[in-house]
């Protein structure tokens, strides 16, 4: 990869809240926020993640030699916002963030199952899982860039 796949979990955020007006966004229910244990349910779930994500051989390199607290800060706020929580991300989009990176399909979807790993160790339910997997899916064709 030419650049980290730092950028990639970064942006994330981005690109989905980039298409929500203010009003979408505040209008949306917390209940998937406060399923995630709200912000500080978020923390813990990106402490997990992180760790996670450097202990797995598909990802560990990619965030080893990152600003790892910044990345858990800019998650937590980034799900906080997507959850309906009273968190506004403002990163880069994904297609942007993106465009110079050499991500495959393989490498979003180890990212995806090593988030899945870490909600099933917070103990969120699985019907709440799927519903921020839904809202994070949309990120997969601006994070793509090898095809």
């Amino acid at each position: 990869m030419k650049k980290p796949l730092l950028a990639f979990i970064l942006a994330a955020a981005g690109c989905l809240t980039a298409g929500l007006s203010s009003a979408q966004t505040t209008s949306m229910n917390d209940q998937l926020y406060k399923a995630f244990g709200e912000k500080a349910g978020l923390v813990t779930l990106m402490d997990d993640f992180m760790t996670r994500l450097l202990a797995d051989p598909r990802t560990g390199p990619h965030f080893k030699p990152a600003n790892q607290q910044h990345v858990k800060e800019q998650l937590v706020e980034q799900f906080c916002a997507l959850g309906g929580g009273p968190c506004v991300y403002q990163g880069a989009d994904m297609k942007t963030a993106h465009a110079e990176l050499d991500i495959r399909k393989s490498d979003f979807h180890a990212l995806v199952e090593v988030l899945q790993r870490s909600m099933d160790a917070q103990g969120i339910a699985f019907a709440r899982q799927n519903q921020m997997l839904a809202l994070l899916a949309p990120m997969h064709s601006d994070t793509i860039t090898v095809r």
